[in-house]
Parts: structure tokens; C-alpha cells; sequence
């Protein structure tokens, strides 16, 4: 079985400002038994490529891939070519899904998001291989509940991810998946439903910190990507 993770940020992200580079979480999802590994940054493709001989010697399959925003709606494209960044529709994707044997992954479907897919689910539903159930949840509060119950009621398989924006957020939440330990062999995998998710919820003060460091970073990196426009503008109105 191959523990898997297939949401995870790194300081390559042009949205969120992450502390980490993309070397120091091949090291710690290594140092946590992990086989699998995605790099999903938003609305920006991951090319595996430069770490590749990193992630082997650790014992990682580093996966392509990108959180892209689709009619206002995070969706999880796993191991698809590089012209999955330039989707703008679900009509967009289902073409290119019929070309390609990527991954297409709903996280945090019914979080109180608004980048939340929540009933673009059920009209898109086929383009759809897998719902996410979010590490960021406790006993009190789990808007994974909704998911779980979309995802059983049309069939779907659900994959654990940690959606991580700190290390810290490896390790409560994963999926094992019954495959071969390539690109190909993991996706088909969980579409084919050989797939079981492990997760423990966070105590209340465990979610508050790392809820709070999130947005701190979200904040930071929103505004910082805000005055490069507005220093850009400038520039070209010069």
C-alpha cells in the first residue's frame, strides 16, 4: 500500500505565502513514510522535473500537478500535461480529460469556501474521479460530513489530503492506495476505488493554529501579489 498525498503547497504558490520550499516537504513527507507525492499550487502547474532525483532518493513518486480555478471553483488536477493551467471551463476539462489519464479531484467540496464546488458537483459529476476529505476538521466541526455522503450516494471513491500550507498539517490525514507506485498506476488506482482514507481529527486548538497561520500566509501573499500589480501598473502607465 502507498501512503499518499495529493493537495500540498509549497513557497512556489503566486497566491498563498508558504514558508517552505518544495525540497523541505520531499524531506518531510519522506521522514513520514510517504510514497506518493503531489505539489498542487494555485493556478500554477507543478513540473516534478527539478526535484525528480530529490524525491527518488527519498523514496517519493513526485506527481504534477495544480489547483486550478475553474468558473470561481478550486478544482485538484492531478498528473495531467501542462496545459491543464490554461483551463477556464468544466467544458475545457472534459475535453482534455478524454485525453489524458489525470487525476480530477473536488477538495474541500463543501467547506464554507466560496471556492467551494458544492452543487457544481452534482452538474459536473462525471469529470469527477474523487472527492477530498480535508485534514482541517475536528470532532465539533467537519464540513468533510457532506462529502462523505455526496460521495457514497454517487459512487465516487474519497482521498485524504492535507491541503498543506505548513508541514506541520502532514501526517493526521492520508490516503493508502492499492497500485503500482507510478503516475499512471496511482490514479488509475483511486479511480478504480483502491483506495482507503486514514484520518484522526485536530483538537480545537490544534485546527486554530493552523487555521490561523494559513490565513496569516494567505493575507500576506494576497497582498504582496496586490502592490506587484499595482507597481506594475505603475511601470507601464510611466
Amino acid at each position: 500500500m502507498l501512503k499518499v498525498e495529493l493537495h500540498a503547497h509549497t513557497d512556489l504558490d503566486p497566491l498563498d505565502q508558504i514558508p517552505h520550499s518544495t525540497a523541505d516537504l520531499i524531506d518531510h513527507a519522506a521522514s513520514l513514510g510517504y510514497h506518493v507525492l503531489a505539489v498542487t499550487l494555485h493556478d500554477r502547474y507543478f513540473d516534478p522535473a527539478p526535484w525528480q532525483a530529490q524525491a527518488r532518493a527519498r523514496g517519493i513518486l513526485l506527481l504534477p500537478g495544480i489547483e486550478r480555478t475553474i468558473e470561481r471553483q478550486h478544482v485538484l488536477l492531478i498528473n495531467f500535461p501542462a496545459e491543464c493551467a490554461a483551463i477556464r471551463s468544466f467544458a475545457d476539462l472534459e475535453r482534455l480529460k478524454r485525453d489524458s489519464r489525470g487525476l480530477v479531484i473536488a477538495p474541500h467540496a463543501f467547506y464554507p469556501t466560496v471556492s467551494a464546488l458544492r452543487q457544481s458537483l452534482d452538474a459536473h459529476r462525471d469529470v469527477f474521479d474523487a472527492l477530498e476529505v480535508n485534514a482541517m476538521y475536528t470532532r465539533w466541526l467537519n464540513f468533510n460530513r457532506a462529502a462523505e455522503r455526496w460521495a457514497r450516494d454517487h459512487r465516487k471513491p474519497l482521498v485524504g489530503n492535507s491541503d498543506l500550507h505548513v508541514l506541520d498539517q502532514m501526517g493526521t490525514t492520508y490516503s493508502l492506495v492499492d497500485g503500482p507506485a507510478t503516475p499512471d498506476g496511482v490514479c488509475d488506482a483511486i479511480r478504480a476505488g483502491r483506495v482507503a482514507v486514514r484520518t484522526t481529527p485536530l483538537s480545537t486548538l490544534q485546527a486554530a493554529t493552523l487555521f490561523t497561520r494559513m490565513c496569516l500566509g494567505g493575507a500576506i501573499g494576497r497582498t504582496r501579489r496586490l502592490l506587484k500589480s499595482k507597481k506594475y501598473e505603475v511601470r507601464r502607465k510611466k
